[in-house]
Order: C-alpha cells, then structure tokens, then sequence
C-alpha cells in the first residue's frame, strides 16, 4: 500500500529507505549529501563497491548498517570525470530500479519501505512520471511503501502500518 507523506525522509521509520544515485556518485547534492552526512560509512563502502563492482544505471545496490538499512536506485547515467556531475534520471533506469526494488522487498521480506519522489531532484524527471511508476511497480508489494512528496525538515512524517 502505497502512502504519500509530508516530512523529512531522514526521520522515517520504514525499515528500509531508497534513494537515487548515479554510480560513482560523489553524494554531494541533494538527499544523496544528507545521507552522506548522516551514514559516512555507507558511502565509504559505496565507494569500494564502485571500484570492485562497476555498476551500471538501473541496477540497485543495499547497504545495511546500525539501524538502518538504504537501498540506493542507479537511476542517473554517471558523471563523464571525476570533475563533472552526473547526467540526469532516466525513466528506463528508474523503471529498472523499481522493479528491482520491489523484488529485493519480497526476497528480503522488508517490512516497510519510505522513499522520495526519486529523480525529481537532482535528477530533473517529471513527478508525475515518476509517481506512475512508483504506482505501477510497487503497488504489489503487501508492505507500506511511504513515498516523501512533500519535504518538511525535520518533522516525522504520519507513516501509518510503519
């Protein structure tokens, strides 16, 4: 059951929160810098996953540490140089996370899921676009699934079934 809440997606207690990258993101912009701020130990193996495993747009990647568990969702094309930022999100990528995700959710048994209007940011994509793909992807996932429409800093977002 899909929700859309107001709050800040830092403060959620799904069990799981997704988020969209660029592989070999540098987690400078956007949401990707708050969680680099608060779970520095996540991109450091972020970026020794990078170096050992190249992954590509549309693939996912799931890092647990204490007390959170952050599945991030390849939905841009990589930055050209080290210098440069990443390109935008594509609909085909974030299509691919999507199901991607919810596989994982029922192979791992998640229990709850909270994500943003992943990219719309940063990644330019069209909210209504991208709302119709959280619907038709994750709408069969028997789990709340708390999609962040509105950011509200540092208020808990109404996550009902969290």
């Amino acid at each position: 059951m899909i929700q859309e809440v107001s709050g800040d997606i830092l403060l959620s207690q799904a069990q799981v929160m997704a988020h969209g990258i660029a592989p070999g993101d540098h987690f400078d912009q956007g949401l990707a810098l708050a969680v680099r701020e608060r779970w520095p130990a996540m991109v450091k193996d972020f970026r020794h996953y990078c170096h050992q495993s190249s992954p590509k747009p549309g693939e996912i990647w799931s890092w647990a540490g204490p007390q959170v568990h952050i599945v991030n969702l390849f939905t841009q094309d990589p930055a050209p140089s080290s210098a440069a930022l990443p390109g935008k999100a594509q609909v085909k990528y974030l299509r691919s996370c999507l199901e991607k995700l919810s596989q994982l959710a029922e192979s791992e048994r998640f229990r709850s899921i909270a994500l943003p209007k992943v990219g719309t940011g940063v990644g330019k994509l069209e909210w209504s676009e991208v709302r119709g793909l959280i619907e038709e992807k994750l709408k069969g996932l028997s789990i709340p699934v708390f999609v962040y429409a509105k950011y509200v800093p540092g208020q808990k977002a109404e996550e009902r079934g969290a």
